[in-house]
C-alpha cells in the first residue's frame, strides 16, 4: 500500500506494538499481553487470540530492527512451524509504500498442507486486507501518531 504520510510517520504506526490490536480482525479477539512494551532489537512480544473459537496464544520476537526503513518479528511460539513477518517502509514521492513479507510454514505434513489449502491461505489474506484498511484508516486520521 502507498500512505500519504513521511516513512518516519508510517513507521511509528507499526513501532507502536499495541497499534497491532487496531489492525487486527475483531473476529480474532487478539489481545496483547505485554505490559509497558517497547518496540526494539530482541523485544518479545505475547499474545493471545482465537482462531476458529480456539484459544492461541503466540510469543514473538523482534529480530531485526531498522527504524525508520523495516523491522522483522519470529515466532518464538505460535502454531506455525515457521512465522517470520518483515515489515518494510519505502520513502516515495506521494508518501511511504508500506509492506509485508510473510514467510510460514505450518506442522503436520501433509494435513498441514490440506489445511493450508481449505483454510489458513484464504484466512491470512482475509486477515493481511483487513490490516493494510486499518492501517490506511490509522494514517489518514493519525492514531497512534
Amino acid at each position: 500500500m502507498i500512505a500519504p504520510v513521511s516513512v518516519q510517520e508510517a513507521f511509528a504506526v507499526f513501532e507502536d506494538p499495541y497499534n497491532l490490536a487496531k489492525i487486527t480482525p475483531a473476529w480474532l479477539h487478539f489481545r496483547i499481553l505485554n505490559r509497558d512494551l517497547r518496540m526494539r532489537l530482541g523485544a518479545e512480544i505475547d499474545y493471545e487470540l482465537r482462531w476458529l473459537g480456539i484459544p492461541l496464544r503466540w510469543k514473538t520476537r523482534i529480530v531485526e530492527y531498522e527504524p525508520p526503513f523495516q523491522f522483522v518479528d519470529e515466532a518464538l511460539k505460535s502454531p506455525y512451524l515457521l512465522w517470520r513477518h518483515r515489515h518494510e517502509f519505502r520513502p516515495l514521492l506521494e508518501g511511504t509504500a508500506i509492506s509485508d513479507l510473510v514467510e510460514y510454514a505450518l506442522p503436520y505434513g501433509i494435513l498441514g498442507d490440506l489445511a493450508h489449502s481449505v483454510v489458513v491461505r484464504r484466512q491470512l489474506e482475509r486477515i493481511f486486507d483487513h490490516r493494510q484498511r486499518a492501517v490506511g484508516e490509522l494514517l489518514r486520521v493519525g492514531v497512534g501518531l
